[in-house]
């Protein structure tokens, strides 16, 4: 567990550590069991391909959770996360191989608020590719 951050000892620029999570397709079906998204985009290249995706692809849920992650992790406290939402810019590709894909994410306090509160700016990618834009995290500090 995370070292409590304090909302005195948070500045306007204070970055957020990247971390990289990989992706494999075994983590694609055990989401799909959880969330009961079954859809075969995200566990069929046949199917995938025939949509006009370049391959499989990871839920787009799933890609906002790795990157909410980030902050829940940093905090140390998934009950501190107040309010958070992305818009989806590119999937995550995830293909058939040992490898997977990987998402990394890293973030920056861009803004201090009243009640502790800070707003924290996501950068996730993959591939090479920003798969979140205007992603945003309010957490409550101590």
């Amino acid at each position: 567990m995370a070292a409590t951050i304090r909302y005195t000892d948070v500045e306007v620029g204070t970055e957020l550590p990247e971390q990289v999570y990989p992706v494999r397709r075994l983590d694609l079906v055990r989401y799909a069991g959880a969330s009961g998204d079954f859809n075969p985009i995200h566990w069929n290249e046949r199917v995938a391909k025939s949509v006009g995706l370049p391959n499989v692809i990871a839920h787009g849920m799933f890609t906002m959770a790795e990157a909410g992650r980030l902050v829940t992790d940093w905090v140390g406290d998934p009950g501190a996360l107040v309010e958070y939402g992305v818009k989806f810019s590119a999937p995550v590709v995830v293909p058939d191989d040992d490898e997977g894909a990987e998402i990394s994410v890293s973030g920056v306090v861009k803004e201090k608020r009243d009640d502790n509160q800070v707003v924290v700016a996501l950068t996730a990618r993959s591939g090479g590719a920003k798969v979140l834009v205007r992603a945003n995290a309010v957490v409550r500090l101590a």
